[in-house]
């Protein structure tokens, strides 16, 4: 064989032999938006930041959420020392409650975030079995050889932190999900303070979020969304549905509170509003509201007295907004005159179902507004600005942006360095990177994939089981039935069904032409061969195919199920 000169590239376990070296090895959330999880590795040991999820959407059938494959970590087991959460969104720590068996470690986040993961893991069954370690906002604790500290950033949920991550080779700043809020509402402001001091002290990467890098200037103040909402809620006379993300607190009290300044009375509309209230409630936040109504006692009040705060601001199918405007939710209706003001961004990739459901909600006769036609919405991240004047205090010797599709790290790694960071790398899901000491490099690369919540288990996204699922919903699904004596004969004519294709009632004789291409095709093989079942199922399944081909277009995954009498 010939050599072609290069070397085999070196086996993870072979770049990590040096234990004073600092690694981040992302397996999710790097080249896209979602399933956050970045792996830290110093001393032989590892500590995971963030394990979030992603939600399915047209392209994946049946599948409604989907995470990173942990296997890299899952091997290293053993020398994991603890999950640090950044804050509680489902794309941070939605996944703790599917991966966290497959990993059984500490898992360490501030009370918010900790009360809505227990809540999931209370769902899953897990309830009391895996260590939830609370830390208090800025919070200075050690996993393994991590000397962890949280500082308070703003986001769109309370408790948004960064984590200066410390170890002998040097400083991490991973930023998590922020911006700068300089009016939050809802926790306190961003600690400038613990930023400059950390960035004083000598920072080798930051770690950052990528999202709004292409927006110019700042995110927003959710206090001037306050202010408007209550100037636009005094302009309707009927039903008002708000639909946001559950998850930002902040914007259930504006909402709450501009409809109080205009007389009404407040409704939450989805499960998992009802569950943030109660997270929020149980760490202090909200504490100034009363009660919320639910949808049932809400549809007693006149229609110029409610507003309802709705699930579905993206489009899901499931979600209340969904089924209001679908007519099908038991207690909430909304119709002629009646308004919905989406208090929400787009979602990349959401656009369709957004623009299904606010079809039908005009089709009823409500009124939409959205960002385009009133100031409801600012976003939880940080834009040109922000993420400059981030870089002005950390003054890091690298950058790695996460939290983005390809097109965002690009960008972010060209403003930092126009922010005079001397290096910045762009990764992706599986890079090995040697953060320290020496030159920042990606030196290797790990095992990465999906894995997709199927049922009441996981499954790999590249798995046989979803590819034939995907073939099916294109193409339908085929069986034919044969019945054979032990010497080959036929025992009657094949039977033949295809789920998706064939309309029993319509297509009977395409139903007829397949049967007898399978039954000539099983005929024309010599008896030896009718005596094996192989080469019968594979020459039914081939005929089967053609014939549907020729008939339809199309070749549907194929089964032979044969019988020996």
């Amino acid at each position: 064989m010939k050599s072609t000169g290069a070397m085999p590239a070196p086996s993870p376990d072979t770049l990590f032999a040096d234990p004073n070296q600092l690694f981040l090895v992302p397996l999710g959330g790097a080249g896209e938006i979602g399933m956050n999880l970045n792996v830290y590795g110093y001393g032989g040991e590892w500590m995971i930041v963030d394990l979030g999820v992603s939600f399915g959407d047209d392209s994946m059938p049946s599948i409604d959420v989907f995470m990173a494959d942990p296997a890299f970590i899952e091997e290293r087991r053993d020398r994991l020392a603890g999950i640090v959460l950044t804050h509680g969104h489902e794309d941070h720590l939605g996944a703790v409650a599917y991966l966290w068996p497959r990993l059984r470690c500490p898992v360490y986040a501030t009370p918010f975030a900790a009360a809505i993961l227990e809540s999931k893991l209370q769902e899953a069954g897990l309830g009391g079995q895996v260590p939830v370690k609370i830390v208090q906002l800025g919070a200075r604790f050690s996993v393994g050889p991590f000397d962890v500290e949280l500082i308070t950033l703003t986001h769109s949920i309370p408790e948004p932190n960064a984590l200066a991550i410390r170890t002998p080779a040097g400083t991490v700043l991973h930023t998590g999900d922020w911006k700068f809020d300089p009016d939050p509402l809802i926790g306190e402001a961003a600690d400038f303070e613990a930023l400059r001091r950390v960035g004083a002290e000598g920072v080798v990467a930051l770690v950052g979020d990528s999202t709004n890098v292409f927006v110019p200037g700042e995110g927003g103040s959710e206090a001037d969304v306050r202010k408007s909402l209550a100037a636009l809620l005094g302009q309707f006379s009927n039903r008002i549905a708000v639909a946001c993300f559950a998850s930002n607190v902040a914007r259930l009290e504006s909402i709450a509170l501009a409809a109080q300044a205009n007389g009404r009375h407040t409704a939450l509309v989805g499960r998992s509003l009802w569950k943030i209230d109660a997270a929020a409630r149980r760490n202090g936040y909200l504490k100034d509201l009363p009660p919320f109504l639910d949808g049932h006692d809400a549809a007693y009040l006149p229609k110029d007295k409610v507003v309802y705060i709705c699930t579905g601001s993206q489009g899901e199918p499931r979600a209340a907004l969904a089924r209001i405007a679908s007519g099908d939710h038991p207690h909430v209706t909304l119709g002629e005159g009646d308004v919905a003001i989406f208090s929400s961004r787009i979602i990349p990739g959401n656009e369709r179902a957004i623009n299904e459901l606010q079809n039908k909600l005009v089709r009823r006769g409500v009124e939409l507004v959205t960002e385009k036609d009133h100031f409801v919405h600012v976003s939880g991240h940080p834009g040109r600005g922000e993420l400059a004047r981030m870089y002005q205090t950390i003054r890091p010797r690298v950058a790695v942006p996460v939290h983005g599709e390809a097109r965002h790290l690009v960008e972010h790694a060209r403003l930092a360095r126009s922010c005079q960071v001397p290096r910045a790398l762009v990764v992706e899901n599986g890079s090995i990177v040697k953060l320290a000491p020496g030159e920042a490099e990606v030196v290797g690369t790990a095992p990465f994939g999906r894995l997709a919540v199927d049922g009441n288990r996981l499954v790999s996204m590249d798995s046989e089981l979803l590819r034939r699922r995907h073939r099916m919903m294109w193409s339908g699904n085929a069986v034919v039935t044969l019945a054979l004596d032990r010497m080959g004969r036929l025992l009657g004519d094949p039977q033949v069904s295809a789920h998706g294709l064939i309309d029993p009632d319509l297509d009977q004789f395409e139903q007829e032409q397949a049967a007898d291409a399978i039954r000539e095709a099983v005929e024309d093989l010599p008896q030896k061969a009718r005596q094996d079942d192989a080469v019968v199922k594979e020459t039914a399944r081939v005929a089967l195919r053609r014939a549907l081909k020729a008939s339809y277009g199309k070749k549907p995954m194929t089964d032979v199920h044969l019988v020996r009498l």
